[in-house]
């Protein structure tokens, strides 16, 4: 008996070998499906609108999936802590394929907007379970390489979902672009089902789900989010709309802690915002989510309208972060391993506080390799940044809170998005109106800018409001340096594997 135990420990190690790799697979599959998302069905825009209609509400395609990803979050997160990672990676699975599959089959604006929203609920799964489940997977010294790839993956699927939308729905059909998800998705279902097997953990006699908690996190973050995206756009922020959203808002923070507290096992337990390296890297990775704001959203019409290039040029200038981020986010791990995480990530951040601050230096109306070359650096910078809070932060809990915290810093980064296009959007309006004479925002006139060449004033204008955005965002990585600097733990109290 004893003598047959090592061989039979060997024979199994392949066994697990090959399952952890089908599982990876599996993983990258479901992070290229919510990577790809909205980069693919923004560029198929025009032919959805000339299809369904709903010009005035098409940005709803986008917001309504971002409210839906980032308020369940948190609940997906508590839920795979307390029923594991499988069964909320195969509802998620399960609801994006339904969402994706109604999305290509709706009949008009409103029903494409709601199936989008279906689709959300599924995204929040694979966002949330998959980084969880990466940790679960790999020991500490081996988290930066399963992290890395799916940096990659994110990367690739940023920048080839333009032209994958593009073709789709030049030469076949915008239906196609969520019909391309159905093959994808079932294939990385069919690998979690066949090849996950999560270990016996000890759970408790009667698991207890915070179903109040999880509605009323659902119903703040939904109203919250939505009079940040919608303010200023689809009605002035003093209106009686936005002022009603917020004190909706509001109100519903307060019924969120009244039922957490008296929970037994709440969706958004106390520890979260107690344990200083949990609340310092929430809090850094939102000012992470602000500043990303400033680059993907402004510099393409930056790119279009101030240098003259064409989308597809455009699209370049921006991408070329995609190619930096993940290399360095790979290498990340030579350098916290000698100075730690906190270091690590205030190195990365500073360095991108200073490429942010170059932004507003560069000539007018310069070249296109000059925002090139920033966006690389940012883009190491950032690689930098990220990855070693995200590793951090699963390191500092066991499995039964793994879940929890690595929800709360995406969903923490996922409202920094949202929080930063609405400040940025006031800042550049603001520049813009100052600029030429209180006269239209950026989308009017960017849209304008379709009609030929922009003015000498208006590339000025945009300029200048590009280049305000730029600094703020600067200011926000100033914020997450001192966030890190004076609230995070010199040494993250690493559990051991």
């Amino acid at each position: 008996m004893g003598g047959t135990r090592p061989a039979a420990r060997e024979a199994a190690r392949p066994a697990a070998s090959g399952r952890r790799t089908a599982v990876v697979a599996a993983l990258m599959l479901s992070m290229a499906l919510a990577a790809l998302d909205s980069t693919i069905v923004s560029t198929a825009v025009p032919q959805i609108v000339a299809d369904l209609g709903g010009f005035s509400v098409f940005s709803w395609l986008f917001s309504g999936y971002l409210l839906a990803v980032t308020v369940t979050l948190p609940v997906y997160g508590r839920l795979s802590d307390t029923f594991g990672r499988k069964p909320v990676l195969v509802a998620g699975s399960v609801l994006f394929l339904a969402g994706s599959l109604l999305c290509a089959l709706a009949w008009d604006m409103g029903s494409l907007i709601a199936f989008r929203v279906v689709q959300g609920l599924g995204g929040g799964a694979l966002q949330g379970t998959v980084q969880t489940l990466a940790a679960d997977l790999y020991p500490l010294k081996d988290r930066p390489r399963i992290q890395a790839k799916l940096s990659t993956v994110w990367a690739v699927s940023a920048v080839a979902g333009p032209g994958i939308g593009g073709v789709l729905a030049a030469y076949a059909d915008w239906r196609w672009i969520f019909l391309v998800n159905l093959p994808v998705a079932a294939v990385a279902l069919w690998l979690i089902v066949r090849h996950l097997h999560e270990p016996q953990r000890e759970k408790p006699a009667r698991a207890r789900v915070d179903w109040a908690g999880a509605l009323a996190v659902f119903a703040c973050g939904g109203v919250l989010l939505t009079a940040l995206v919608q303010g200023g756009v689809a009605w002035p922020w003093l209106s009686a709309p936005s002022l009603l959203l917020s004190g909706a808002g509001l109100a519903l923070v307060a019924v969120v802690v009244l039922v957490e507290r008296r929970a037994a096992d709440p969706i958004i337990p106390g520890w979260v915002w107690r344990r200083r390296t949990i609340a310092a890297v929430n809090l850094a990775l939102g000012a992470l989510g602000v500043l990303m704001v400033a680059p993907t959203v402004f510099l393409p019409t930056y790119a279009q309208s101030v240098l003259g290039l064409a989308p597809v040029a455009a699209g370049f200038v921006l991408s070329v972060w995609t190619l930096s981020w993940p290399v360095s986010a790979a290498l990340s791990q030579h350098v916290y391993r000698r100075i730690g995480f906190r270091n690590t990530a205030m190195l990365g951040i500073g360095a991108a506080c200073l490429t942010l601050l170059a932004f507003p230096l560069l000539p007018y109306p310069g070249r296109a390799w000059q925002p090139a070359l920033l966006m690389l650096l940012l883009g190491a910078a950032l690689g930098l940044f990220q990855l070693p809070l995200i590793v951090g932060v699963q390191s500092t809990v066991g499995w039964s809170e793994r879940g929890t915290a690595t929800a709360s810093v995406l969903f923490c980064r996922q409202s920094g998005q949202t929080i930063g296009a609405a400040i940025f959007g006031a800042v550049a309006n603001g520049v813009l109106a100052a600029r030429l004479g209180g006269a239209g925002d950026l989308d009017s006139v960017t849209r304008a800018l379709d009609a030929g060449p922009a003015p000498e004033a208006t590339r000025r204008a945009i300029a200048d409001a590009v280049h305000a955005v730029h600094l703020g965002a600067s200011c926000a990585a100033a914020l997450a340096f001192l966030v890190l600097l004076f609230l995070a733990p010199r040494k993250f109290p690493v559990l051991n594997d």
